[in-house]
């Protein structure tokens, strides 16, 4: 039995990448499962297991909004922010880390591409760090 075997259309879920969603519509024959609408406008679709259609995530990333328990994840903002040039080396070396849209810092290789582009171009810096 997969986790979203009963998800319905409303039901309010919690992204680890896009933070607060919400189930707008619910697929019966495809491979995903359902459609997710975060705040931000961007719309994901999700399988049973609560994997996403983007990005090369292999691992559950979305949970109904009462299970999840954010005590042990890393908010913090960061204290030092990179030149655009430490942020290229450290990006080549596979130690950079880079902030979500839910406020969450996770490893760079598993973003796509275009996010962390569109984060440089737009010169928000602070949205990387090294890893700890």
């Amino acid at each position: 039995m997969a986790y979203f075997d009963d998800v319905k259309k409303g039901d309010k879920l919690y992204g680890l990448v896009f933070g607060k969603g919400k189930v707008i519509e619910v697929f019966e024959n495809s491979h995903y499962k359902m459609m997710v609408s975060f705040k931000n406008g961007y719309e994901v679709p999700y399988t049973e297991d609560g994997i996403p259609g983007w990005g090369n995530f292999k691992k559950q990333t979305i949970f109904y909004k009462k299970d999840i328990d954010l005590t042990d994840v890393d908010f913090t903002p960061t204290k030092k922010v990179l030149s655009t040039k430490k942020i290229i080396k450290l990006r080549e070396k596979k130690k950079l880390e880079v902030r979500l849209p839910s406020g969450i810092w996770t490893d760079c290789t598993k973003c796509v591409k275009g996010y962390i582009e569109d984060m440089l171009e737009k010169e928000k810096y602070h949205l990387f760090r090294k890893k700890k």
